[in-house]
């Protein structure tokens, strides 16, 4: 054989194997499991097929310490967003989880482009703790961290999937398709998750110890706030379960359990919520406030799934990230109110009240809203609230007046008993009680009033602090440009004790010296001795006491509180007159005539 020729065979050889190694490595053969994906699995872009499992990449044989062999990752990790009038979400292939969830807030000209007004629902996400991650087992397992293959299939959906293999523990191996498909409609704030497992014919399911997997929420809702510095706001974590509402609160770096099916769990903040409601049973739920990587605080959700004993499983997940009001959340009991049919869902549970004071609530707002269409202005409309209430409860007003001075002209008489019978306190009581029913006086009469204001004050405060509508309440620019949290007329370089922080506000001081005012010309005279010093701590130590609990407080809350204070002394000046006019004309004088707030003192008849 010539030398050409053998030089020409063993390059041609050379070639051969060469290009045959590279295609392998380049190309690897695609496994094709003997399975179709489930009909809950991503469809094409066009919507003309499913998902064929062929399409997935191939496996890696390392086994993790789940019992899980996941396919060799060959893609790079991309984000994906999708956007509606309401929110913008941002997607990472990387597990197919949420990174971003913006909330879209308007503007005062009603634009919603300007996302430095955007509120962040899936706060703190790091690279190891995104929102929507899915963990086999429950949630001590490992979140997927794998690329995911992507099906983009409209402008308001997208699919996530990928094949893992499991190896049980006789060392045989079984594959199957995990795919996560998030579905969003334009005007609602709820969006559709349906988590499919669809394996071959030899896949028999998913059991982790009991568990098939754990879906978790984001590690904190927004907007962003420090549970030290922002006393008022807060979050807390709802759930109903065997069809009655609970709470529960955690401290930091605190975890909490329920067992059992729950029909929703949420995490609530002051005016936003994060509410996961499963279609179908799950076996556990854990609430977390335990931080991960970055954040200052944490309020995350782990629901676990029970264990998957079929080779096909879909799961449909609906998960309302948005405000939290009664208008929206009420939505899903009538299944003609939202887009996907849900009725008797009670999500509204999720709105806080003050138990029985919610009637209460309801009528406030409602009043408030009738004087908002006339002036739109929420400041405006709790003055004018303020002042209708003031006018309504001025019967009993004038009645709690009357009856303090009829307590000061008893005076003399109650401290003459008091004098007599002091070693007798049951004798005492007896003729205390005598003497109220000769004068008719009735020592609670006076606190009537006051035992209205106080359920009003809370419930003020609970309507400020907790609805929606409130949130961003303009009143004065530049001073109260928020109804729902404190004014503000400076910023220091540095916190103040006690809880104050750095801002100096106005209205707190206003409350102070509006409450001084009130006390000083509605006081009762003719006290003396542990009562007087009663009183006095009520003028002067209450108003102070309050300062520093409510310096942080709704600036409307303290609105209300001064105006009702101010029209409260007008409206003990009015009764004054009207008590001494009729003083005057019982003893002869006109109503200018000086009056005597004491009664004679009547003396014992001798025995």
């Amino acid at each position: 054989m010539e030398k050409n020729t053998i030089i020409a065979i063993i390059l041609s050889a050379l070639v051969i194997i060469v290009g045959f190694s590279l295609q392998s490595y380049l190309f690897p053969p695609v496994e094709t499991p003997a399975s179709e994906t489930a009909s809950g699995s991503v469809q094409e872009t066009d919507g003309s097929s499913e998902m064929q499992t062929s399409e997935v990449t191939s496996f890696i044989e390392d086994e993790v310490d789940s019992g899980i062999t996941e396919s060799e990752e060959i893609l790079e990790e991309q984000l994906y967003t999708i956007e509606t009038d309401l929110v913008k979400v941002v997607f990472t292939n990387r597990g197919g989880d949420i990174v971003s969830y913006l909330l879209k807030e308007e503007n005062s000209n009603g634009d919603k482009t300007d996302e430095s007004l955007f509120i962040e629902m899936a706060d703190y996400t790091t690279e190891k703790n995104r929102a929507f991650s899915l963990m086999f087992g429950d949630e001590s397992g490992a979140p997927v961290d794998k690329i995911f293959n992507v099906r983009v299939i409209n402008d308001t959906s997208i699919g996530f999937y990928t094949t893992v293999k499991t190896k049980g523990s006789s060392g045989t191996e079984n594959s199957f398709v995990l795919a996560k498909q998030y579905t969003f409609h334009p005007d609602d704030y709820m969006f559709e998750l349906v988590v499919t497992i669809d394996g071959d014919n030899s896949f028999n399911g998913l059991n982790f110890g009991g568990s098939a997997y754990t879906l978790k929420t984001s590690p904190q809702i927004g907007p962003e706030w420090d549970s030290v510095r922002d006393k008022y706001d807060y979050r807390r974590f709802h759930y109903i379960q065997d069809g009655k509402q609970k709470k529960i609160t955690l401290g930091d770096g605190q975890t909490r359990t329920v067992q059992g099916n729950v029909s929703w769990a949420g995490v609530v903040g002051k005016y936003f919520t994060l509410i996961a409601v499963p279609d179908f049973p799950i076996q556990k739920t854990s609430y977390s406030t335990v931080v991960k990587g970055e954040g200052k605080n944490a309020a995350q959700i782990y629901l676990t799934r029970p264990a998957v004993n079929a080779s096909r499983s879909s799961d449909v997940w609906y998960v309302y990230i948005g405000p939290r009001t009664e208008k929206e959340l009420a939505a899903y009991n009538v299944a003609s109110n939202n887009p996907y049919g849900l009725s008797g869902r009670n999500l509204n549970q999720a709105v806080e009240s003050s138990g029985i004071l919610a009637p209460l609530e309801i009528v406030l707002k409602w009043i408030m809203e009738i004087f908002h269409k006339i002036i739109p202005n929420w400041g405006v409309s709790i003055l004018l609230m303020t002042l209708l209430m003031r006018v309504i409860i001025f019967p009993l007003t004038r009645k709690s007046s009357e009856s303090t001075l009829k307590m000061q002209e008893l005076q003399p008489r109650m401290k003459e008993i008091q004098d007599k019978y002091t070693g007798n306190p049951q004798k005492m009581n007896e003729e205390m009680a005598k003497l109220y029913k000769e004068t008719g006086y009735n020592p609670l009469s006076g606190c009537l009033p006051l035992l209205i204001q106080f359920p009003l004050i809370f419930a003020m405060y609970n309507l400020f602090n907790n609805y929606f509508e409130f949130r961003g309440a303009m009143f004065i620019p530049g001073w109260i440009p928020d109804l729902s949290r404190g004014d503000s007329v400076y910023t220091l370089g540095f916190n103040l004790p006690f809880g104050i922080g750095n801002q100096v506000r106005l209205l707190p001081i206003i409350y102070v010296f509006s409450q001084l005012l009130f006390g000083k010309i509605t006081q009762p005279g003719g006290m003396s001795g542990q009562q007087a010093k009663s009183m006095k701590f009520m003028m002067y130590g209450m108003p102070l006491i309050f300062f520093f609990i409510f310096y942080n407080a709704p600036s409307g809350l303290l609105i209300y509180w001064i105006a009702s204070n101010l029209l409260t002394l007008v409206q003990q000046i009015i009764i004054n007159k009207m008590i001494h006019g009729k003083k005057a004309e019982s003893n002869g004088k006109d109503s200018g005539g000086n009056i005597s707030t004491k009664a004679p003192v009547k003396k014992a008849p001798k025995k």
